[in-house]
């Protein structure tokens, strides 16, 4: 097809129909009715002479074709959009969304962030903070940092840090827990993976005492609340070191857990552009290879 006869309009709204799902969402995102998302995507199967979704009653499913389409329009048009941002300014940059779980963010990367910008002052990096759940493409992200095993299904995985989990409290509450039985009786704080405590209880040696204790989605609260003294939470020193060596938080036990680690991840049919290659090798050369050592000093450049 010649240049002057791409359907641009109809292709960017193919592109993020496939990508949301839906053509509801689709129609938040460009800004547009519903019905002219439906419009352009009707105009574009008649053009090509066949069907690109099917609807079905938990949204939208790609057909073969829509398959072989939708990775390259998508590719070309976060080309195009990265070139465009790199010009915001004025002076070209290359853009970066990179989505974050909050506890890396918080317990590494955000102290670090100054660094980075020294090193790399041709590339523009957003930061954008989740609690572990994140879809890079309906985000509009580059690549994600997150927590787990490493195996996400269309995913590329670099493996960052391992972050074994143990017992944090405050202080003066680790003053009277001498033993891992101690912790009976203690309100222990829960994420929502259900297995953590009794796996560390196993690893410690006694039984698991009946959970029945709040759940929470961020470390970052549990730690604020173990600080108070209000209970006892199982995270990873290496996310939470400054506030160990501050003596906020106190670890009253050596036993640890494994329970996963953190992961570098991107679009496994996309390749990654210069920014995302030089994020990567700039995380594994800053990242220690001891867990412990993984709390930053905070300062303008931090090594």
């Amino acid at each position: 097809m010649d240049r002057p006869n791409l359907p641009l309009n109809a292709l960017r709204a193919f592109e993020v129909a496939a990508r949301q799902g839906s053509f509801t969402q689709a129609a938040v995102e460009l800004r547009v009715s519903q019905a002219a998302v439906s419009h352009q995507i009707k105009g574009l199967e008649d053009l090509l002479g066949v069907q690109l979704f099917t609807r079905t009653p938990k949204g939208l499913l790609l057909t073969d074709e829509a398959m072989a389409l939708f990775p390259v329009i998508n590719d070309s048009l976060d080309r195009v959009g990265r070139v465009l941002d790199g010009f915001l300014d004025g002076q070209y940059q290359e853009t970066l969304h990179v989505g974050v779980v909050t506890t890396f963010a918080v317990g590494w990367l955000i102290p670090q962030l100054a660094a980075f910008r020294i090193a790399h002052p041709g590339i523009d990096l957003r930061i954008w903070t989740n609690n572990n759940r994140v879809d890079i493409s309906k985000e509009g992200l580059h690549m994600a940092i997150r927590f787990g095993a490493g195996r996400w299904s269309g995913l590329e995985a670099v493996p960052l840090l391992e972050a074994p989990l143990t017992p944090l409290c405050s202080p003066w509450l680790a003053e009277n827990l001498k033993k891992p039985a101690d912790l009976h009786g203690h309100v222990l704080l829960r994420s929502y993976r259900a297995d953590e405590w009794p796996a560390w209880f196993d690893k410690a040696g006694t039984v698991c005492p009946n959970l029945c204790d709040p759940i929470f989605d961020s470390s970052i609260a549990m730690a604020d609340i173990a600080e108070t003294g209000a209970g006892v939470a199982l995270l990873s020193p290496a996310m939470f070191g400054e506030r160990l060596e501050s003596g906020r938080l106190a670890a009253p036990f050596s036993a640890q857990i494994e329970t996963g680690r953190y992961w570098l991840t991107h679009p496994a049919y996309k390749p990654p552009t210069p920014a995302m290659i030089s994020f990567k090798e700039w995380l594994l050369d800053r990242l220690p290879n001891d867990p412990s050592q993984a709390a930053p000093k905070v300062g303008p450049i931090i090594k």
